[in-house]
């Protein structure tokens, strides 16, 4: 961990060094305001690597210092991508170089496209989208069923418990049959949760709750997270099954555990006239559940990239990173969240929650 934390710090210190040099360049202003917006950056930055220490600050103190951090990883993410395509543009002739230089239109440019892209990425990401899905199967159900299903919520320092109450009446407004939840319930820290009594509001979920663990849980401390998730009423399934009525639900561990059971080890010994549902979180080697006879695998994880352009690269890691997904006689479904990981944008993406009703043809 120590490792990855100095390699990311150090990434996060070149993007801050070259966005820094740039902005110097381009801005038009006295040597005086320019050193007030760079030192400004820096204290940005500082907030990004602070966050790893904000259990020992104020709860409002750590919950800003999280948002500023987060919100200027992805505005710095943005112009690091502006810089790279107008240094790109001067190589090959393209750009003038007096763009890049003292220029109050570059300048003004630059801030109302990003104004502009991240206060509706903003707006965007707070309006959740439902996603209506239909499937059918052969198996005999009772009834319809009908499933809410909920991924990557990442509930802590920006997803508070306010917002958390709020999905909860989006989803207890469906009345579903159950609540199918991907992983990720946990963004990294417990003391959020404790603190808020965010619990309180999982609890007021009027159908059956059922869980898999997700990668943020081990993050935050598997052991703290497990017991968290219990005391919020919620069926936490690590490499176990549940059956309820003729529908059989498999709460696959999250990859983290590199001991975890295999799609084949889970399924052995279950009902195969149920209608069998897989939540693994994350959505590698989808051919596991097509092979072991899954009717529906729900993942989360890839938020989608969470702002374009990581949509695309995100898009070419997975067989399927977003969406409904088939294989041979298996359904898959792979949410882009209905919380968020960072700064609460959403480009090019949604945040989302999926209500998806399961028939009889």
């Amino acid at each position: 961990m120590a490792k990855f934390f100095i390699i990311a710090l150090t990434v996060m210190l070149v993007m801050q060094g070259y966005v820094s040099w740039h902005v110097w360049r381009v801005l038009p202003f006295s040597i005086p305001v320019k050193v007030i917006i760079i030192l400004l950056m820096l204290v940005a930055l500082a907030c990004m690597v602070m966050q790893f220490q904000s259990d020992t600050m104020s709860l409002r103190v750590a919950t800003a210092i999280y948002e500023i951090g987060n919100s200027w990883l992805i505005i710095m993410f943005y112009l690091l991508l502006i810089f790279l395509v107008l240094d790109i543009g001067r190589a090959i002739h393209l750009v003038p170089a007096t763009w890049l230089k003292d220029n109050a239109i570059t300048s003004i440019t630059i801030t109302g496209v990003l104004l502009v892209a991240l206060v509706a990425g903003n707006i965007h990401y707070h309006n959740k989208v439902r996603q209506e899905i239909h499937l059918t199967t052969n198996k005999q159900l009772e009834r319809p069923l009908k499933i809410v299903m909920l991924s990557d919520l990442h509930a802590g320092y920006h997803n508070r418990r306010a917002e958390v109450g709020r999905w909860v009446d989006m989803v207890n407004a469906e009345r579903p049959d159950m609540v199918l939840i991907a992983g990720d319930i946990i963004d990294g820290h417990m003391r959020p949760l404790l603190e808020q009594g965010t619990c309180e509001e999982f609890k007021r979920l009027e159908a059956p709750v059922i869980a898999c663990l997700g990668n943020h849980e081990y993050i935050t401390g598997i052991d703290k997270s497990i017991d968290w998730i219990n005391k919020s009423g919620i069926g936490l399934l690590r490499d176990d099954t549940l059956s309820i009525g003729n529908v059989t639900i498999i709460g696959r561990d999250d990859r983290s555990n590199y001991t975890r059971k295999s799609v084949k080890q889970l399924v052995q010994g279950i009902d195969t006239t149920h209608y069998t549902i897989l939540l693994d979180h994350q959505p590698y080697h989808l051919e596991e559940a097509e092979q072991n006879g899954i009717d529906l695998q729900l993942s989360g994880h890839t938020h989608r990239g969470q702002i374009w352009p990581l949509s695309l690269v995100v898009k070419a890691m997975y067989e399927c990173a977003y969406g409904q997904w088939k294989r041979g006689k298996t359904d898959y479904y792979v949410s882009s969240g209905m919380g968020i990981w960072g700064g609460k944008f959403r480009i090019g993406t949604d945040s989302e929650y999926a209500v998806i009703t399961v028939n009889n043809p």
